[in-house]
């Protein structure tokens, strides 16, 4: 089965507390990104990584999605962070344990008045990790 026809998302809506600038923040966690040995055991890294991810993120207004295949395997783990009208980062290089740093990176993201994540204050993990940053469709020049 072709890699992109076989996309699925799952959702947990984090909307309990937290600061509603944070409403309009999406992290998506590629679940089924292996560990550094490719084992195809279950749960796989992506799965642990998106779990970590919802726990750092439950007191807090941020959307955590997971999708099947974000097709950065040479990078491993890997999570992408959207904010509704601003750039879209993604990230690869991430642990199992880097669902806190993706919080704090959104968190960043939210607060920012340019829509980039700012380099201040971003986790190593989000400086090291970064793949791409893709801007919104509305910038985008002919």
């Amino acid at each position: 089965m072709d890699r992109d026809s076989s996309f699925s998302a799952e959702t947990t809506d984090i909307s309990s507390g937290g600061d509603d600038s944070l409403a309009g923040i999406t992290v998506i966690v590629c679940a089924s990104c292996r560990d550094e040995t490719g084992s195809d055991a279950r749960p796989r890294a992506g799965e642990l990584l998106a779990e970590d991810t919802r726990q750092a993120a439950l007191a807090e207004k941020i959307r955590v999605r997971t999708v099947e295949c974000l097709g950065n395997c040479k990078r491993r783990l890997s999570a992408a962070i959207l904010r509704d009208g601003c750039w879209s980062y993604v990230f690869g290089d991430l642990t199992t344990t880097s669902g806190a740093d993706l919080v704090t990176g959104a968190k960043l993201f939210a607060t920012s008045s340019d829509g980039l994540i700012p380099w201040r204050g971003r986790p190593d993990s989000l400086k090291r990790g970064l793949v791409a940053r893709i801007p919104p469709l509305d910038m985008l020049k002919d």
